[in-house]
């Protein structure tokens, strides 16, 4: 599939091989990759971060192959979730960036204005898709002058 905002093909990768146990030489203690898991969202890992400390520091090549569910759903399952949802959020830190570049003397830099409208265009269609989902307030609207707000 073509890129959305780019004049380039989709981009090509190796695909996680299909197993359905976990490996032999990994940790495959439930109550203790859940421990770990609570600990590190208590310390403010994103779930992706959490992730990526179970691989490469607790032998844990994939928390779903081990939990049965996926770490955001460990998360959710002990209130631990945040207010948005992650790629949302990354988003609209994103979208911080660039206001605060523009804001500060840049203001003639049209790339980057681009970069908002195309970054803020992401986040209305995450918005759309999460509200339908449940997740996001069925009358919650991005405003750009709050952002700041909600990031913080």
């Amino acid at each position: 599939m073509a890129r959305m905002y780019k004049s380039r093909k989709g981009k090509s990768g190796s695909s996680r091989p299909h197993v359905s146990a976990a490996p032999e030489w990994s940790n495959t203690n439930k109550d203790a990759v859940t421990s770990i898991v609570l600990d590190l969202a208590k310390a403010g890992h994103s779930s992706a971060e959490i992730g990526t400390v179970l691989r490469d520091k607790h032998a844990v090549p994939n928390a779903r192959l081990v939990l049965g569910k996926r770490i955001s759903q460990v998360l959710a399952d002990h209130d631990m979730l945040g207010t948005y949802p992650e790629d949302m959020m990354n988003l609209m830190r994103q979208a911080v960036g660039i206001i605060n570049h523009l804001g500060s003397g840049n203001h003639k830099d049209i790339h980057n204005k681009r970069a908002l409208e195309i970054t803020e265009a992401k986040i209305r269609k995450l918005a759309n898709y999460y509200k339908g989902e449940g997740r996001l307030p069925s009358d919650w609207r991005y405003k750009r002058d709050e952002l700041r707000l909600m990031v913080e």
